[in-house]
């Protein structure tokens, strides 16, 4: 008998999965077109948040890195941990990067020459593949926890690299543009 879930009681998730992987992108779009126009107010200067994402960001990409360590010596427990860890990571990431376009206009980047194309790149591959990397995140997740393992194989030959590339262009884009917040 397999150790995996029927089809039947996936359903449920996996749509949860579909709504949740298009309404985040969507909201964060939202949130960037309609700072032009509206901030909102929340009680407490926001202007930190960005510091916060770039930790957020260098956890996300420690424990990322770390978690592939420790499944390749085939310690599952600590790889789970980790996993979980940078999971919350980037979720408390999520909260703070809305939080924080929400309250603040954005920031424009005040580079020029050939820094200003490396900028505008790494920001570019580093918001499409943020926007991918949901989906993979969890069906991966999903996978690993309802049992599925070759699934979240499969899974995560694609999502560890584009995850642990979004988490480390996160900080670089942030590095590059913190010299311009205001």
């Amino acid at each position: 008998m397999s150790n995996q879930m029927p089809l039947k009681s996936n359903t449920p998730m996996l749509w949860v999965i579909r709504v949740v992987s298009v309404l985040i992108p969507l909201v964060v779009a939202l949130l960037l077109y309609i700072d032009r126009f509206y901030t909102l107010e929340v009680g407490f200067d926001t202007k930190v948040l960005p510091h916060l994402n770039a930790f957020l960001n260098s956890g996300t990409a420690l424990m990322l890195i770390t978690g592939f360590v420790f499944i390749k010596n085939k310690n599952i427990q600590l790889h789970r941990l980790c996993m979980m860890t940078a999971f919350v990571l980037s979720s408390f990431f999520l909260i703070s990067y809305v939080l924080y376009h929400a309250t603040q206009p954005s920031t424009p980047f005040g580079g020029e020459g050939l820094i200003r194309y490396f900028y505008f790149f790494i920001l570019l591959t580093h918001i499409v593949l943020a926007a991918v990397v949901v989906p993979l995140v969890l069906l991966a997740i999903y996978y690993a926890f309802s049992n599925q393992i070759e699934k979240h194989k499969k899974m995560v030959k694609w999502t560890f690299p584009v995850w642990t590339y979004v988490a480390i262009t996160g900080v670089l884009v942030y590095l590059m543009i913190s010299p311009y917040y205001v």
